[in-house]
């Protein structure tokens, strides 16, 4: 195995040089792939349409096409679903990875090309491995096992060629048979769907396995780390993995996890790197060890436009290219991608710390949400999800605002909601049941989290005395018609406050 560890090695570095090319050339990096990717798709149905053929520079590119979001993609997407072809991109889509929806829809489904596969997903995947060899160059990494922790969703059709699944599902799905060798469990677990049966036999699948990597989301593992502790009876991961070397980890912030994960593997050796892998693409790495900036990966099929936040409920906003931002602005994210998402505004938005090379970190989302375990909760299911309670309960609301309840020793993950009530709901518990059961519907982010309480437990709603809300915006003296309440956070620094004014903190 110290041989197969060297040579992969080896050839997994020598993507360093390609990278290193891209930190000193990024503008013409970005503009090449600008022009390959109007020129591959000039003949599609968005080309003809739009004359992609024409299109010379990025400012012709941003003059021609508006900015869209997935409502504005979505009858193409549909079309795609049911089998029509050549619309946003000129190969064949059969993949659609499912995401949380947008305020008509439950799920999202976003086309996954074999290009955006094999350039952008894959290229992520072997670009971490070749950035972790190459800040530890004695590593091991390759003389166990890699564990991957798949999708909540399994491959399903929606027709008899089009499929879908969480994009880590389909990612598993389409891996090529080198990569199997090297990564736990099989298949036949790794894509299971219901999750109580999944954890138990990934546990069991991966015990006897020298595990050296894990890559997943933090709140899951967190919950399989835990499963096999329990069931070997061990005190720490170490003492079952005594190779593991290394957690990649992304999707959600790691700061409130991060103390769990050392009192689970208390190594010196053990290392932490963060990715930045959403559903439209993989955008980011954490390539200095001891920095959690993310370096913008500008190769992968993506071109990258950024919308200055306080811009993007505007018309006809306009964006800046790479070479025109600025450090510390918070801007949200546009990409146009080798998967046909022209022009797409992600609803993330991150903030430049370093402009050579180009490093940045996530601020957060266009919309106030709640993302602490993957739920992606916005203000539009919990304003709806709210109505369906009040209406069920003969209840009203005068104001709200939520925030989780992170998962730590002695409590459950859970939400959070504080609310002030015009008419209070006869029974709080019938009214967090209802509000629960919609925002399941609503989301199927949420839902999945939710599922058996497995990860997420049923949300605690507490009532506030009237005013409370109107105290807590005059002490921070914001009160006026400007002044909103914040209604999501992904952190309790809001809810703890109005907590505090109410007498219940």
């Amino acid at each position: 195995m110290a041989l197969i560890n060297s040579v992969l090695s080896w050839i997994i570095k020598k993507r360093i040089h390609q990278i290193e090319l891209f930190m000193k050339y990024p503008h013409e990096v970005q503009q090449e792939w600008l022009k390959k990717l109007l020129n591959t798709a000039k003949d599609t149905e968005w080309g003809r349409q739009y004359d992609y053929k024409s299109i010379t520079n990025p400012e012709q590119f941003k003059e021609r096409l508006s900015i869209n979001d997935y409502g504005s993609l979505k009858p193409s997407i549909d079309r795609l679903m049911r089998g029509e072809q050549n619309i946003l991109w000129n190969t064949d889509i059969k993949w659609f990875a499912k995401s949380s929806g947008t305020t008509s829809d439950k799920s999202k489904f976003i086309p996954v090309s074999e290009e955006s596969l094999e350039e952008c997903h894959f290229n992520g995947g072997k670009d971490m491995l070749s950035i972790f060899c190459n800040n530890y160059p004695d590593t091991k990494i390759f003389d166990g096992r890699s564990l991957a922790m798949g999708g909540s969703h399994k491959i399903s059709e929606f027709n008899s060629e089009s499929y879908y699944g969480d994009l880590s599902a389909i990612i598993i799905q389409n891996l090529p048979f080198w990569a199997e060798f090297q990564r736990v469990p099989n298949r036949s677990i790794a894509l299971m769907d219901e999750w109580e049966s999944k954890i138990e036999k990934l546990a069991m699948a991966t015990i006897e396995h020298d595990v050296t990597n894990i890559s997943g989301v933090p709140s899951w593992t967190l919950l399989l780390l835990k499963k096999i502790l329990e069931i070997t009876g061990k005190q720490n991961i170490n003492e079952i993995w005594g190779n593991l070397e290394v957690y990649f980890h992304g999707g959600v912030s790691f700061s409130p996890y991060r103390e769990q994960f050392k009192r689970l593997i208390p190594s010196s050796k053990m290392n932490y790197l963060e990715t930045y892998n959403a559903t439209e693409g993989f955008f980011g790495i954490q390539d200095n060890p001891n920095s959690d900036e993310l370096l913008l990966m500008l190769d992968y099929g993506i071109y990258y436009e950024f919308l200055p936040v306080e811009l993007v409920d505007t018309e006809k906003p306009k964006t800046l290219s790479l070479e025109e931002v600025s450090k510390d602005v918070n801007y949200a994210m546009v990409i146009s991608t080798n998967a046909g998402l022209w022009r797409y505004l992600i609803g993330d938005t991150i903030k430049f710390t370093s402009l050579n090379p180009f490093r940045i970190k996530i601020t957060g989302r266009t919309k106030n949400f709640i993302n602490a375990f993957g739920e992606e909760l916005i203000v539009d299911n919990a304003i709806n999800a709210l109505a369906i309670a009040c209406e069920k309960s003969n209840a009203s609301i005068l104001e709200f605002t939520a925030a989780p309840i992170y998962l730590e020793d002695g409590k459950n993950a859970t939400h959070e909601w504080v609310i002030e009530f015009e008419k209070a709901p006869e029974s709080i518990e019938y009214f967090t049941e209802i509000l629960d059961n919609a925002l399941k519907s609503l989301n199927s982010d949420y839902e999945a989290k939710r599922y058996h309480s497995l990860m997420l437990h049923l949300p605690i709603v507490r009532a506030v005395p009237k005013n409370t809300f109107y105290n807590w915006l005059k002490t921070k003296g914001k009160l006026g018609g400007q002044h909103k309440v914040p209604r999501l956070s992904n952190d309790r620094k809001y809810v703890e406050e109005i907590l505090a004014i109410s007498g219940l903190g």
